[in-house]
């Protein structure tokens, strides 16, 4: 059933969507989960495609860097800003657009002339991934009531990623051998049009029931934030450290976190809620998406290049040996949803900081570059440690939400994950670039470290959100039972 009739019972500005059926909930999970794929597939391939990309537009080290972290840095910055509008005038109208700017943004990538038109059509390109991934995490999490199935889903949508890990580095290297790294942006269109069309048919409307306002001040405050900090990172090897320069960029970050943190408090309904970060286990969770997320973005990078300039691969034959940890990301991504919601999160990050660490502690030993056996371990444990992290992560920082402001804890737990990619791949750049290879994998075994650190923070089981606890406790300080669905009668008591 078409999603404008699904919606035409109660009105547009209603804040949840109607329970949907079985099969319509599966439908909806599918089409986000589309949506994920493009955005995931488009960073795994163009990975494979670097060194082929680094001859044909004569690009350095940091060239690529910017090919990368120009997308990374604009999803970033504009997350935020994306899942509070979804959450005000419509997430599945920011969601469709989103959809058209990225395939939009996908073939200006694809015609791009040079190097400096690519990184112009990479951050286009981002902005419309920034309206994809938190405000599908955000349908997902209003479709799904039941926590339970909940966790199943968000496990499914990590699972999203390894297939992006297992298809990305085949398609892409097969795609670059048989044409050039430009048809990895065409792939963007067939499914960027197959999942408009899905949306179009399947995903109902919802919003949060008060609107949040626009915050145009903090919005380039984490712009400026994060685009100094990186181009420092970037730019600090080639121009010099103590360059006035690089140490202006650091200087303008430090400005811009001091003014966050006067500015946004301040403000009834700012962009970044400092507040939530006041829990631990939230703040843990963001803490570990950064980590994570900076080990793969370096992981990719790193052996990207090793693989294709060190070891002579092809890129069919470069994304060959990726698969390992390409597959075990996809076997141990819903497997980590399942065990999520039946163990809580815990026991999944403290898996995947060990897997992580142990992964960068054999390409520091060299056991890694020594035989293929070594770097199929090493890819393999990398593989697992990612699979199983990235579930607990959006369990922890969404689902400890109420759903009314599930697009900005979505929100803020994506831009982790971006933030963290883009961090790790300047860092993992930059050492490269100073002509040390083992500094970088030493960047791998310090990100799954903070990884299996963070485990910490990270709760046994699933608790409830500070918004229930007032309730409870007046609840058992009133001496009052909650009543079950069934319950009614005299005592006039509503379900809470």
């Amino acid at each position: 059933m078409p999603a404008e009739n699904a919606t035409s019972a109660g009105p547009p500005s209603a804040a949840e969507p109607e329970p949907l059926s079985r099969r319509r909930r599966h439908v909806v999970l599918a089409v986000c989960c589309l949506s994920l794929l493009i955005v995931s597939l488009d960073v795994t391939a163009l990975n494979v495609a670097l060194p082929s990309l680094q001859r044909d537009l004569d690009a350095g080290v940091s060239g690529l860097q910017w090919t990368l972290d120009a997308y990374t840095l604009v999803l970033a910055s504009f997350l935020m800003l994306a899942g509070s509008t979804a959450d005000r005038i419509g997430r599945r109208r920011v969601f469709r657009t989103g959809l058209v700017v990225f395939t939009t943004g996908s073939v200006l990538c694809a015609l791009a002339p040079s190097l400096g038109w690519l990184v112009a059509f990479r951050a286009f390109q981002a902005l419309g991934g920034s309206m994809l991934n938190p405000v599908a995490m955000s349908i997902i999490t209003n479709t799904f009531r039941d926590r339970r199935e909940l966790a199943r889903a968000i496990g499914i949508w990590g699972g999203t990623v390894g297939i992006s890990m297992a298809a990305g580095p085949i398609l892409g290297g097969a795609l670059v051998h048989a044409l050039d790294w430009r048809a990895i942006f065409w792939l963007n269109l067939p499914i960027g049009l197959l999942a408009l069309v899905l949306t179009a048919r399947y995903v109902p409307e919802s919003r949060a029931p008060r609107p949040r306002r626009v915050d145009p001040v903090g919005q380039l405050l984490v712009i400026v934030l994060l685009g100094s900090v990186t181009f420092g990172i970037i730019e600090g090897g080639g121009a010099g450290w103590a360059s006035p320069l690089i140490l202006g960029a650091f200087a303008v970050a430090l400005c811009a976190v001091a003014a966050i943190g006067w500015y946004e408090p301040r403000r009834e309904e700012p962009l970044l809620e400092l507040g939530l970060f006041r829990g631990a286990p939230f703040t843990g969770a963001i803490a570990i998406a950064v980590a994570a997320f900076a080990g793969l973005g370096g992981f990719l990078f790193l052996n990207t290049l090793y693989l294709q300039n060190e070891r002579g691969l092809d890129p069919l034959a470069a994304g060959v040996h990726l698969l390992p940890m390409a597959a075990t990301t996809l076997v141990f991504s819903p497997l980590s949803g399942q065990l999520t919601g039946l163990l809580g999160p815990r026991l999944p990050v403290l898996w995947a900081g060990t897997a992580l660490t142990a992964s960068g502690v054999l390409f520091v030993a060299g056991v890694a570059e020594d035989s293929l056996a070594g770097l199929f371990t090493a890819y393999v444990l990398f593989g697992i440690g990612f699979g199983l992290v990235n579930a607990p992560i959006t369990n922890t920082a969404v689902t400890g939400m109420p759903r009314a402001r599930a697009g900005v804890a979505a929100s803020l737990a994506s831009t982790g994950r971006q933030v963290g990619s883009a961090l790790g791949i300047a860092v993992a750049g930059a050492v490269l670039a100073a002509g040390s290879r083992s500094a970088g994998w030493w960047v791998l075994v310090c990100c799954g470290a903070l990884v299996l650190l963070g485990a910490a923070t990270t709760p046994r089981s699933r608790r409830p959100s500070r918004a229930r606890r007032p309730r409870e406790r007046a609840e058992r300080g009133s001496g009052q039972k909650r009543t079950t669905p069934h319950a009614s009668g005299k005592h006039g008591r509503h379900r809470p």
